[in-house]
């Protein structure tokens, strides 16, 4: 489990590079003599070859084109889409705001049947109050300088999370202890925050384990990650969103969630958890 979520994205567009790297030699060409075919200074046919440069759909195009492989080209393409698409900066991501972002990821929460989640500094989205959320998306946007629209986005978080209340949706979620002390709100808010976590785990439909501050850990504490049934992960760095659809990685992904579960505490010792910290809130 050591491959981190940023060298997996790096991996997939060196895999692109390679590829496009391979076809050149199987068409006998140099670099410079592909260069020359694309109309290309020779340093950007090296880049792309090296994973320096990711290629547009334009540069794979032109790329075999040159090398008599234009029948690989839509397939590369659309693997290069994909190795481009796992790694988003949050910048880029809430370029326009928050709320956008929550409305265009809906789709996929309510298709997903079953949430494995691992929240290592946060309480999940799919469980936040209105309150936490606020204070949460106003730090967001603050630190990163993104346009305002916390208000909407936290209407558009909370319409996301009816999830959790509606359809045939299952949730598996761990929580390291921590996450309950974290003061992402005032105190009237995490006290609201906690109490919710109370009465959602009572649901026939969410299991919440929290992992205690003494816990013997066979696995180390690990950046949040989202599992959507078998099909993707996504992990939350402090830069970006890593998306990970790629089944080797979904399995080593599962198997933490599967360790981590072990360490955690669940039911009667969850809920006391919880209480203590509720205890701590003013």
């Amino acid at each position: 489990m050591s491959t981190s979520p940023l060298s997996t994205a790096q991996a997939a567009r060196a895999a692109i590079a390679s590829r496009l790297d391979e076809i050149r030699r199987e068409a006998g060409l140099t670099g410079l003599d592909l260069a020359n075919r694309c109309g290309w200074h020779k340093s950007k046919a090296s880049r792309i070859a090296r994973a320096k440069t990711g290629p547009s759909d334009a540069d794979i195009r032109a790329w075999c084109r040159a090398c008599g492989a234009e029948d690989q080209a839509a397939d590369l393409i659309a693997a290069s889409r994909t190795a481009e698409s796992m790694y988003v900066h949050w910048r880029q991501i809430h370029r326009d705001g928050m709320r956008r972002i929550h409305e265009k990821t809906l789709p996929l929460y309510q298709r997903t049947r079953h949430f494995r989640v691992y929240a290592s500094n946060l309480v999940p989205g799919m469980l936040q109050t209105a309150d936490y959320a606020t204070g949460l998306l106003r730090s967001i946007t603050d630190f990163q300088g993104t346009p305002d629209d916390v208000t909407d986005a936290v209407q558009a978080r909370l319409n996301r999370s009816r999830v959790v209340h509606e359809g045939n949706h299952r949730f598996a979620l761990l929580l390291e202890e921590t996450v309950l002390y974290y003061q992402v709100c005032d105190d009237a808010g995490m006290a609201g925050q906690l109490r919710y976590l109370l009465d959602v785990m009572a649901r026939p439909n969410v299991s919440l384990g929290i992992i205690p501050f003494t816990a013997r850990r066979t696995v180390w504490p690990l950046e949040a990650f989202y599992t959507f049934d078998d099909a993707q992960v996504a992990v939350e760095t402090l830069t970006a969103e890593v998306n990970i659809t790629a089944p080797g990685e979904i399995r080593t992904y599962l198997r933490a969630f599967t360790e981590l579960s072990r360490i955690a505490v669940h039911g009667v010792d969850a809920r006391a958890c919880i209480t203590r910290a509720l205890g701590s809130c003013g």
